[in-house]
């Protein structure tokens, strides 16, 4: 085949006389073949096979003269050159299909009994709708003879010989590939290696440096942190104490506010109900006036007069009633402002929990926002009596008209259409009461989230409270710990010295001490400041002792119950009380203790590390 149009499977529904049968993987190729006419250039060419079957070959060529007569048979619209774009489109249509329970385009494949040899099979696309079965094209296919099978499994055999060689040589370039990418990552496994040990060395050291300076900062800022923690504990319990006192008065004064209101809802809703049934009783009136319309047409001209006087009262209620409405629209602006000014409260509250010493202006802020709260709270209900006070003068208006109509016993058309305005106007107004108390509601609201944003405040105030006590108790703790363990290395660690040697100046200094005494061993901190070893059961803090030498050789160190101190704070030695003699046998006590030399003072073992000599501590 010289050029490939289309190379699908597809399902094969075959029918023959004996039996029915459905291929699910059928291969439709459709190409052109260079034709034997020397007319027509190409033949297009169709060939069904299956890949399961070897021996199922079913081929068809199509000549331009062969397409002519198809053409005819069928009813065709399409040409020689655009059938087979067409034929390939119904196809693909088939293939979509297929996977669906009920197809709409199916492939058939009719053929005769396999005892017959040669004869043709006819391949046809049917539409399947529920009225009919419309067979859109029909092709005979000649079933391939031993020579056409042979040479079918020949380009078959060739195909797969040729990707077999290709998918080897593939594999061979893979694998030399492979190979030598795993020495290359072999060998840089062994430098990463190298690496990871050498950083792991360095990190060591690093981080045994950092806890060490870790430690000394982290006693320092403890230090601090309780200096500042005081300070936040007065301030806060005097800004809470202000601001509970604070609230609570507004609580109360918006409280009392809200049941003056309520009592203003429920006469304006009972004026309502009086004003509904003096306007039914109007209308009932008005019924009856009617009849008597027709006396009262000489004093017409008089009543337009009085209309127009009238018409000026109503536009000025009308300039009340757009006044009143620009109130409103600047009522919902302040509205808008407050919703924006609870939203920064917010935030302010917010940044209140990272900067404590912002407090007190956050609450000053608060108090205000507060006091702009109740003033319009103050306005509102201004406006709320102002605007029964129109309503009660509307309402004289309505009374004064309904004595002039009961006077002059002469009622219009027109006079109608001026009481159903008013009685719109009432309900505008009504509608403005409404929207009034709605906004009242809000600001309730917004005055309960308030005092919830307040309480969640000193919900939090109380856990940092809560947190100050804890870490409170973990310093006092630690500084516990420290002076017993400095007080049990000192009590463990051997001293050689001459008591006599010792002069009260000596002892006057805060460093003096220590140095012609004991050489302390360094305290190795964790970086949560606790010491790395257990504490050591050894005597309490209030009755110190020097162990005595376990060897003979060893000096006697001096008991620290000489150390006391007076009320000045210079510690001196006690008289009268003897220094705690080491038991030596009496022929071996020695005369006068040795005084270790300034230049190499004597090995002391460390109390936490046996075996080895701790560094002196830093002066």
């Amino acid at each position: 085949m010289a050029e490939e149009l289309f190379c699908k499977s597809a399902a094969v529904l075959i029918k023959c006389k004996e039996c029915e049968d459905r291929r699910e993987n059928v291969r439709l190729t459709v190409g052109w073949q260079s034709s034997s006419n020397p007319v027509h250039k190409k033949d297009l060419t169709i060939r069904l096979t299956d890949d399961t079957d070897p021996f199922f070959l079913h081929n068809l060529t199509i000549g331009e003269e062969d397409f002519q007569s198809l053409k005819n048979q069928q009813g065709l619209l399409v040409e020689f050159s655009a059938f087979p774009q067409r034929f390939i489109e119904l196809l693909d249509q088939c293939i979509q299909e297929q996977s669906k329970e009920v197809p709409r385009f199916m492939l058939q494949l009719l053929t005769q009994s396999p005892a017959l040899d040669r004869m043709p099979a006819s391949l046809d696309i049917i539409e399947t709708n529920p009225f009919k079965h419309l067979t859109h094209l029909s092709l005979k296919l000649l079933p391939g003879n031993d020579s056409d099978v042979k040479k079918y499994l020949a380009i078959c055999l060739q195909n797969v010989k040729i990707e077999n060689s290709s998918l080897h040589e593939r594999l061979h370039r893979t694998e030399e590939g492979l190979t030598k990418r795993l020495s290359i990552t072999q060998q840089t496994l062994a430098d990463k290696s190298k690496e990871l040990d050498r950083l792991r060395n360095e990190w060591a050291t690093h981080t045994n440096l950092l806890s060490n300076k870790h430690s000394q900062e982290v006693t320092t800022e403890r230090e601090k942190a309780l200096q500042a923690q005081t300070q936040y504990h007065h301030q806060w319990e005097q800004q809470k104490k202000e601001t509970e006192a604070a609230h609570s008065q507004t609580v109360q004064h918006l409280e009392s506010k809200l049941v003056e209101m309520e009592a203003i809802n429920k006469d304006l809703t009972e004026r309502k109900y009086k004003s509904e049934s003096s306007i039914r009783e109007l209308k009932a009136k008005v019924s009856g006036m009617e009849e008597e319309c027709q006396r009262s047409k000489q004093e017409v001209l008089s009543l337009r007069r009085e209309n127009t006087t009238l018409d000026a009262e109503c536009h000025e209620k009308e300039k009340l009633l757009n006044q009143l409405r620009t109130r409103t629209a600047v009522l919902e602006q302040e509205v808008k402002d407050k919703e924006q000014m609870v939203t920064r409260t917010t935030e302010v509250f917010e940044s209140t929990q990272e900067h404590k010493k912002n407090l007190e202006e956050s609450l000053e802020q608060k108090q205000q926002q507060m006091g702009k709260l109740e003033a319009t709270v103050k306005s509102l209900s201004e406006e709320l009596l102002k605007a029964n006070e129109i309503i009660k003068k509307l309402q004289g208006d309505m009374k004064k008209l309904m004595e002039k109509i009961k006077l002059k016993n002469t009622v219009t058309m027109q006079q109608e259409k001026l009481i159903g305005e008013k009685a719109q106007l009432l309900q505008k107004e009504q509608q403005e009461l409404k929207e009034v108390q709605q906004t009242l509601r809000q600001k309730e609201e917004e005055v309960c989230k308030l005092q919830e944003q307040l309480d969640a405040t000193v919900e939090k105030l109380e856990e940092s409270k809560q947190l100050l006590k804890t870490n409170e108790n973990v310093i006092s703790w630690l500084n516990k710990q420290l002076n017993e363990n400095k007080l049990a290395a000192l009590q463990e660690t051997p001293g050689s010295f001459d008591p006599s040697t010792i002069s009260s100046s000596n002892l006057s200094r805060p460093g003096g001490m220590q140095n012609s005494l004991v050489h302390f061993s360094p305290l190795q901190l964790n970086p949560s400041g606790i010491p790395a070893s257990e504490p050591r059961s050894g005597p309490s803090a209030s009755t110190p002792t020097v162990m005595a030498a376990s060897s003979k050789s060893e000096p006697v160190g001096l008991d620290l119950k000489y150390l006391q101190k007076r009320e000045c704070g210079k510690p001196i030695l006690s008289r009268g009380v003897p220094l705690q003699k080491a038991s030596y046998p009496s022929s071996t006590v020695p005369t006068r203790l040795p005084v270790p030399k300034q230049g190499n003072p004597p090995p002391v073992m460390s109390a936490y590390f046996p075996g080895q000599q701790p560094r002196l501590p830093a002066s």
